[in-house]
């Protein structure tokens, strides 16, 4: 329990102490204009308040990444605290509130437009493809996940029914202007997303559950003896870091009214996410220790009742049940259901501004929304049909990999404007590593051995920062001359 105490503390602290040297770091501008307030359009640039913003980012970003990839990650052992920790406060709270603020120094520019801007076209133009075949897969796995676990609730209703209801959904949220659904009913969604977590928490301290200390069982204990590095931290991405959340921060960048809140809007709605990871995976590793008492502690009865044949969202399931009864239960079960909806949706729309903003297309009229979003839709539809497990593993790399895209594009940025960019240079070099290495050594990649993997990994995040330092050195250069 001092553990995981330790690492909420730690969380609510990072946001008031790192996350105002971040915000100096990048000098906000409470005077300065923002897209909303200087190019309303009705449709996407449309004002609202931080406080809506803020709960509106929040399911944005969350998904199930914070609930299901915190079970997952857990199984590694109490390491998964540190990387919640230090991941959201050093990296993916850093990540999501740069690439937010240069958006909206860019007149609410896409991430694609965003990369492109400081790492070339060339560049932009893969970023594009892979930016856009990501929130495909957002889509598609955020109509099966839902689904599921809405047949769970109602059996008389298949499976597809209700993937096509939130299919439906989906093409309306991503056409119809942002204030009309996403802007009226999300704050809804976000209260009953943070109602289950804290419901959760104050279980944990209700029954004393027995969560396992860092100095107890610190070493890996994954049952398929998956090494930490680099597995757990794609595991654990949205409750940590994730480049996904670069794609969702243009959509707030272009809706919030003053740069002071945004901080509040995008760092905050990070750090609660780690909140939010941090509380599922001490839920998960302390709930099932009573089940199963021959096991020595939580993390292993966590894993003897996923080894006894049920799924991660048996397990959400389970926890939400036991702890919150059944009226709490039924409410955190549709908080579940509510997350991967609330990302799916506004995947696909970022998927539409980002095409948009490359062929430079407006969107004010429905006729070019159509024009765009047509195919995407069309794609996402035929690969929901991808088996799940594969669908998510290449969906958890590919967003893993995105955020090395944007920390390097947000390095390359506060170079330029003379700021410290070691805030983003170091989660850059880190990630750098993890992607490479998963890639290397996973069983969907490339399979190579492990010590071959760490290596690989090492020397990509080398080669990215020789790269980047030739690059600074002929840019001052440049720049002196001019």
């Amino acid at each position: 329990m001092i553990s995981f105490v330790t690492a909420l503390v730690l969380l609510i602290l990072g946001y008031f102490l790192y996350g105002k040297v971040v915000e100096r770091v990048f000098k906000t501008d409470a005077n300065r204009k923002t897209p909303a307030i200087a190019n309303p359009d009705g449709v996407d640039y449309i004002a609202m308040p931080w406080w809506r913003l803020f709960l509106i980012q929040f399911l944005n970003i969350a998904g199930t990444g914070p609930i299901f990839g915190a079970v997952m990650g857990i199984m590694f052992g109490p390491a998964a605290f540190l990387w919640i920790v230090f991941g959201t406060i050093f990296g993916g709270a850093v990540h999501d509130f740069i690439s937010a603020m240069i958006s909206i120094r860019q007149n609410g520019a896409s991430l694609t437009e965003i990369v492109g801007s400081q790492l070339g076209k060339g560049v932009k133009t893969v970023m594009l493809v892979f930016t856009v075949i990501l929130l495909v897969m957002v889509g598609a796995v955020f109509v099966s996940q839902p689904a599921a676990l809405l047949h769970g609730l109602v059996p008389s209703v298949s499976v597809t029914i209700f993937a096509v209801i939130v299919f439906l959904y989906y093409i309306l949220a991503t056409l119809l202007p942002v204030d009309k659904i996403i802007g009226k009913i999300y704050p809804v969604f976000g209260f009953i997303f943070i109602f289950m977590a804290l419901g959760l928490l104050f279980s944990i301290f209700r029954t004393n559950a027995p969560i396992p200390e860092l100095w107890e069982n610190f070493y890996d204990m994954h049952p398929k003896n998956l090494p930490i590095f680099p597995m757990m931290f794609v595991s654990i991405a949205c409750g940590a870091i994730s480049g996904f959340h670069a794609t969702q921060s243009p959509l707030m960048a272009r809706c919030i009214t003053n740069e002071k809140y945004g901080r509040r809007v995008f760092y905050g709605a990070m750090v609660t996410e780690g909140v939010v990871a941090l509380i599922w995976a001490a839920s998960a590793s302390a709930f099932f220790a009573s089940m199963y008492p021959q096991c020595p502690n939580g993390i292993i009865a966590l894993q003897q009742y996923a080894a006894d044949g049920h799924e991660t969202a048996e397990i959400v399931a389970a926890i939400c049940k036991g702890w919150l009864g059944t009226v709490g239960g039924i409410l955190a079960i549709i908080g579940v259901v509510v997350a991967p909806i609330t990302s799916g949706d506004t995947a696909l729309r970022s998927g539409r501004l980002i095409i948009a903003d490359f062929l430079h297309l407006e969107q004010k009229s429905i006729v070019k929304r159509l024009l765009v979003a047509l195919p995407m839709f069309a794609i996402t539809f035929l690969i929901m049909n991808l088996q799940a497990d594969v669908l998510w593993r290449y969906f958890a790399w590919s967003n893993q990999t995105l955020s090395i895209f944007t920390l390097w594009a947000c390095t390359v940025y506060l170079f330029k404007e003379k700021r410290q960019f070691i805030i983003t240079i170091i989660p850059a070099m880190f990630m750098t590593a993890v992607c490479t290495c998963y890639i290397l050594v996973a069983p969907e990649g490339f399979s190579l051995n492990y010590s071959l993997g760490v290596f690989g990994g090492v020397a990509m995040a080398v080669i990215f920062l020789g790269i980047f330092i030739y690059w600074a050195n002929k840019y001052r250069k440049t720049t002196i001359a001019k």
